[in-house]
């Protein structure tokens, strides 16, 4: 099986309504991820000095080496920049979600215990800062153990959210596969919580965001100042309350780090931000972990058999008869690149129409003769497949005058005899004075013209077959 395993789908052009609480027209939350204590340093038993999202320019890491500037910035971070932030939130009666990293908690006992005095959701954030891209799965899978037993040691409760930040390809399978989180957030894919189905359970996952994201203040092209920080962010809640005013409400995820947004300068463009989405009524501004409990009681998960995961002989039984008597398309779609993007109707049409498309013209003609006579005698033999019968019947075709049927056939062997194949329509289209006004005009047409139709006709056929099967 050749499948690919991204989702290039999500929710397609219809997302569904959140139902946000009040009728909110947007979710705005805020993150703060406390890594101060918990990032690379040779005290910590790492090999060298942090070297990520500092007001350092160019920073690098030291192997062997304190580099007492990076770790004095960090240090500000928990010393000043927690505790602006902490009256900043409380001040404005905003609940925020931190990610927290299990060792830096450790060594912040006070602002732990003002995060839980607040209210606020303590997410884990790993273990430690570190990447962890080159760890084996055994190694990362112990260091998300570790990072649960240390938080719930740390807070006094195992943590309900994950988000790594610097994952790995395995991070989001490992930390779904432990049960434990009501929502994982290692990625950016969507503007709406989704179901992502993982080692035989659903996770939700709740997408985080690099760009509504102070980090854009270490990094280039970013932020120099808090008015910038804030332009942004209104312009970003500016089209999500607008596209929540039509119909199609969204969250806003916005990442904040103590070191970095917690510096007077840049914190006057949060708080510009925060005095600006206050005038607004419908407008709710949760926990995470709020989104995670909303979205796991509106929107459970639903599951149905995805195309993309069947063996040959399901995916060919299920769908070989989609188009007419030609089960060869189904067996040569299957071996096609599948994927998420296939799960849909629209998606499993086009797999099955480039195999259409790409056959030779021996095939398709085959195809086209594989199609019975609209209202022909095995109709009226009660032959025909179960789909051409319902299909059929919906245009009033198994309910024909004599007269009616009389010119059906006269139609139907002039047709043939012209051209060599059926008169192929996708009935669902038309009524039956639209399908007998169709067949008038088009018997005339020249034999290449019909062809190009009818295979056209074939198409429509299996895509409204594949609606009433799949999403």
């Amino acid at each position: 099986m050749k499948r690919y395993a991204r989702d290039m789908r999500g929710y397609g052009q219809n997302p569904p309504d959140p139902k946000w609480p009040g009728g909110a027209k947007v979710a705005v939350q805020f993150v703060l991820n406390y890594e101060e204590g918990g990032e690379n340093c040779v005290l910590h038993g790492d090999a060298a000095s942090e070297a990520f999202l500092s007001d350092i320019a160019g920073a690098a890491m030291w192997p062997g080496q304190r580099h007492w500037n990076m770790e004095s910035i960090y240090e500000y971070g928990a010393r000043a920049g927690f505790w602006r932030l902490h009256r900043l939130f409380t001040g404005s009666g905003i609940p925020v979600t931190i990610y927290g990293v299990a060792s830096a908690l450790a060594r912040s006992p006070e602002q732990v215990a003002a995060m839980k005095s607040a209210g606020w959701e303590v997410a884990s954030h790993g273990l430690k800062w570190v990447e962890h891209k080159d760890m084996s799965e055994d190694e990362e899978r112990a260091a998300i153990a570790e990072a649960i037993r240390l938080h719930a040691e740390v807070v006094g409760s195992p943590p309900e959210g994950w988000y790594t930040g610097r994952c790995s390809e395995n991070t989001v399978r490992l930390t779904a596969e432990t049960g434990q989180f009501a929502y994982v957030s290692d990625t950016y894919d969507d503007d709406l919580p989704y179901w992502k189905h993982i080692g035989g359970r659903d996770q939700l996952i709740i997408p985080y965001t690099l760009e509504a994201n102070d980090m854009r203040f270490a990094t280039a092209p970013g932020y120099i100042t808090g008015e910038q920080f804030f332009q942004y962010l209104k312009d970003a809640f500016d089209v999500l309350y607008e596209e929540g005013e039509a119909g199609a409400p969204k969250m806003m995820s916005i990442g904040l780090h103590c070191r970095l947004i917690g510096r007077p300068g840049k914190l006057a463009g949060l708080k510009h931000f925060i005095d600006y989405i206050q005038g607004f009524e419908d407008v709710w501004t949760p926990r995470r972990i709020d989104i995670a409990r909303h979205w796991a009681k509106t929107h459970p998960p639903q599951q149905f058999e995805r195309p993309s995961k069947m063996d040959r002989d399901t995916f060919v039984s299920r769908y070989g008869s989609i188009i007419e008597h030609s089960p060869w398309i189904a067996e040569r779609a299957w071996a096609l690149e599948l994927g998420p993007a296939h799960d849909s109707a629209i998606g499993l049409h086009n797999a099955l129409c480039r195999i259409f498309r790409s056959a030779s013209e021996t095939e398709r003609l085959a195809v086209l003769t594989a199609h019975p006579d609209l209202a022909g005698k095995l109709a009226q033999a009660k032959r025909l497949t179960a789909e051409s019968t319902s299909e059929q019947a919906s245009a009033g075709l198994d309910a024909l005058t004599d007269e009616e049927r009389e010119e059906f056939t006269r139609l139907n062997d002039a047709y043939v005899a012209k051209h060599g194949f059926p008169f192929i329509i996708a009935v669902r289209d038309h009524d039956k004075a639209g399908i007998l006004a169709a067949f008038r005009h088009r018997i005339d047409n020249s034999r290449e013209a019909e062809f190009a139709e009818a295979t056209s006709q074939v198409e429509r056929i299996a895509e409204l077959r594949l609606r009433t099967m799949l999403p």
